[in-house]
């Protein structure tokens, strides 16, 4: 078990990409982490792209960056939805002010987008936000998982076993 004692969140909106939100929470929770899904509500729930539930453990407003030791981002069309929301900005900002592992894949991206944290960091995301990604200062290569410092990000659900590695090993 080499997360025990660590606690991670995973963000969490309406029509998020179901493989991009279970397949981080079961390994994490494998090796032995606390998983909250922090969402703009807590107890609240929240639909996959199909259709898949899932419950919020609680609101981005009543938690902080620092309360964690890292925060994975999950794509599908959830980031769109998490970008409208000040409560999941101001909460993905106070992550990467705290300094912790910061993991996004796919359209997760777009989360970064609202913070300084690609600044001249290498990252990779799914294709259609590579623009967004550069403009918000990232230094984009397509590659499976891309790891830079404390970042950490994947293209697409292919590329979640780098990914989830990639983070496991981060915080172990």
């Amino acid at each position: 078990m080499k997360l025990l004692g660590k606690k991670i969140a995973i963000m969490l909106d309406q029509q998020y990409q179901e493989i991009e939100v279970w397949h981080p929470y079961y390994r994490l929770k494998e090796e032995g982490a606390t998983v909250d899904f922090v969402a703009p509500k807590a107890g609240a729930t929240y639909l996959s792209k199909l259709g898949y539930p899932c419950v919020s453990t609680v609101a981005a407003a009543d938690v902080s960056g620092g309360d964690y030791d890292a925060v994975v981002v999950p794509g599908g069309w959830c980031p769109d939805f998490m970008r409208r929301d000040e409560s999941m900005i101001g909460f993905i900002r106070q992550c990467v002010q705290a300094d912790i592992v910061l993991a996004a894949i796919c359209h997760g991206g777009w989360m970064l987008c609202c913070t300084d944290a690609l600044r001249n960091k290498r990252a990779t995301s799914f294709i259609a936000i590579r623009h967004d990604m550069i403009n918000a200062g990232a230094i984009w290569e397509d590659a499976e998982c891309v790891v830079d410092g404390k970042l950490i990000t994947a293209r697409k659900p292919d590329d979640l076993p780098a990914f989830v590695k990639a983070l496991i090993n981060a915080l172990s």
